[in-house]
């Protein structure tokens, strides 16, 4: 076992978490970062109806890509345990799986969406005249997907490893690339919404031949090819606990589906617009966040693994009054400064107007989701896949969806909003009451 390995389950825990959640939280900037300003550029290079395109082909790409995050996230949990147990074959033997599995399937999805491409935009809502557009930028990003499948899966087996910075590093090298290739593209050589979708492709593949440099060079992770004979048993278990995070992308596509549909229904392409805005900021403001939840699956995992408990309570802990103090903070910042952010994206009155009243409710219940986060990533560090799965998809699937499906016929488009706080609310509940109830069972000292 590696030293930097070993300190996951004797550091301090808040050393630990910062040493995990600061370049997480550094690397969701710059990706977040990067479709902020990719939607910036679109928006005020080509026009408010580019941004209607982006948000109805965001989902479809994250969906396919989501198999390299699901199986990163699912299979590095398993790789954490087996490094906290010093189990080392099975660790390298999972991280082989974990490329496998995601190539396959990653290629699988993505050609069957670029088979049927038209009927793939139009479930997601690429109606009327955003269809064009959509069509245009979904091609070039299909054929990049299963590329950003891997770099995903080997940004999480790098944080498995506590080798958080190249992590970051990972996630930076693309944003700033795109970003870049975006002013070539798009405002150089006047490519358009091709140009966006282009600029996309290539960051990817510069963030693939990163991770292949440091699997090759930097990872005390050596495959062989023994690594690579399929075994069916720790498929799986790669499987059962990736099943969470893929879940929980699926449900997010069909919500997707369901809001732009909704949406469309209610307020044509100017609603779809509002939404592209508010799922760039969702994806956004959180990054802190995101970044302590992130930090905390390596640190949770290793000490579950080597039976640690009080140091996993520790962590629990820990992450929740970090990122619920982080949460309290960006909410506050956009209750006073709505309008303000999203200016930063186009100067149509009427979507400033109407974003800006929609963000506030959107965000209400952001202060309290820190518990719902670090309660189904404790779940899925110990390896409990039912549980986590049930708490994953509790927000988006089970409260979320169908509040989608009976406000807007009461109140209409505020209805889409003022369902966002209520399954916040309704999520974190639950997910309290699990955690609540394993602290004292479990990981009672």
């Amino acid at each position: 076992m590696t030293q930097n390995a070993e300190d996951l389950g004797t550091g301090s825990i808040r050393k630990l978490l910062l040493r995990q959640a600061v370049p997480a939280s550094v690397g969701i900037l710059f990706m977040t970062v990067n479709i902020l300003v990719d939607t910036i550029l679109v928006g005020r290079w080509i026009g408010p109806l580019a941004i209607a395109a982006l948000a109805v082909v965001t989902p479809i790409a994250f969906l396919i890509a989501s198999i390299g995050l699901a199986i990163g996230i699912g299979g590095s949990s398993v790789l954490s345990r087996a490094l906290g147990g010093n189990d080392r074959e099975k660790a390298l033997s999972t991280f082989a799986h974990q490329i496998m599995l995601t190539f396959v399937l990653a290629s699988a999805l993505a050609t069957i969406g670029l088979v049927f491409q038209k009927d793939l935009l139009l479930l997601f809502g690429a109606k009327g005249e955003i269809l064009k557009p959509a069509s245009i930028y979904l091609f070039p990003v299909l054929i990049a997907v299963p590329i950003q499948a891997l770099c995903t899966v080997g940004n999480s087996v790098m944080r498995a490893e506590d080798k958080a910075k190249f992590a970051m590093l990972s996630v930076i090298i693309p944003s700033v690339a795109n970003i870049l290739l975006d002013v070539l593209l798009i405002k150089i050589l006047d490519l358009g919404i091709l140009g966006a979708a282009l600029a996309t492709a290539f960051s990817f593949g510069l963030c693939f031949l990163f991770v292949i440099w440091f699997f090759l060079i930097k990872s005390d992770l050596r495959l062989k090819l023994k690594h690579f004979a399929v075994n069916l048993p720790l498929i799986r278990e790669i499987s059962a606990l990736s099943l969470t995070s893929f879940s929980r992308q699926g449900v997010i596509g069909l919500l997707s589906i369901l809001l732009n549909n909704t949406l469309f229904t209610y307020g044509g392409a100017h609603a779809v617009t509002v939404y592209g805005i508010i799922s760039r900021m969702l994806m956004f403001a959180l990054f802190p966040v995101n970044g302590i939840t992130e930090g905390f699956l390596p640190i949770a995992g290793f000490n579950y693994g080597a039976e640690k408990y009080k140091r996993v309570r520790r962590a629990i802990r820990t992450a929740i009054v970090y990122a619920g103090g982080f949460a309290i903070l960006i909410y506050a910042a956009i209750l006073i400064f709505a309008t303000q952010i999203v200016s930063v994206f186009t100067e149509d009155q009427n979507v400033i107007s109407d974003t800006s009243e929609a963000l506030r409710w959107v965000f209400a219940a952001s202060p309290i989701i820190a518990i719902q986060l670090i309660g189904a990533a404790y779940f899925q560090a110990a390896g409990k896949p039912l549980k986590a799965l049930m708490l994953t998809l509790s927000k988006q699937g089970f409260f979320l969806i169908p509040l989608i499906l009976i406000l807007p016929n009461y109140f209409g488009i505020f209805g889409v909003w003022v369902a966002f706080p209520v399954a916040d609310i309704l999520a974190t509940i639950v997910t309290g009451l699990f955690l609540k109830k394993e602290m004292a069972t479990k990981l009672k000292v």
